[in-house]
């Protein structure tokens, strides 16, 4: 784990590549972010021409949000909990499907200071891709703040975007 979590400013940074990448490849992405709240979205529309890849993005907190915005079946959420592996997979195929993407992200987690679970901690966060060539999940236990453990899981989401991608 980083020893501190990486600025907004660094992760905008990173975009810049990513940007041209999306735009001169003419793919597509979409994202049902949680705990992150809308900060992935922020990220990924940081650079102007955002618009030629980002079809948009849902801030899907509430279980209700998951299902009706983003399509997560109810069963995954009371079988795995809303902070799973399962309902991330299932958030990034959601937005993808929904807003017609080629790639979907998806976060759910507990950014804390409060929410925590037996058996699912603050700092708890999975990150999802759906993609052509990728599908994945990874596991996140932050120890940072709140706003540490929103930025550190908006920065595993572009490593893999980057992947995603190469």
């Amino acid at each position: 784990m980083p020893a501190k979590p990486p600025a907004y400013a660094d992760l905008a940074a990173r975009m810049r590549p990513l940007h041209a990448a999306l735009r001169r490849r003419k793919l597509t992405i979409a994202v049902a972010e949680s705990c992150t709240g809308g900060l992935l979205g922020a990220i990924l529309s940081e650079h102007s021409g955002s618009s030629d890849y980002f079809r948009g993005g849902m801030e899907v907190y509430s279980d209700e949000a998951k299902t009706v915005l983003a399509g997560v079946a109810p069963q995954l959420i009371h079988s795995h909990g809303a902070v799973s592996s399962v309902v991330a997979g299932a958030l990034a195929r959601g937005a993808r499907e929904t807003l017609r993407a080629k790639i979907g992200l998806g976060v759910t987690g507990i950014a804390g200071p409060s929410g925590a679970t037996p058996g699912k901690p603050v700092g708890l966060v999975y990150i999802a891709i759906d993609a052509p060539k990728l599908q994945a999940v990874k596991k996140k236990l932050w120890a940072f703040d709140r706003a540490g453990n929103r930025l550190a899981s908006v920065a595993v989401a572009l490593d893999l975007l980057e992947q995603a991608i190469a």
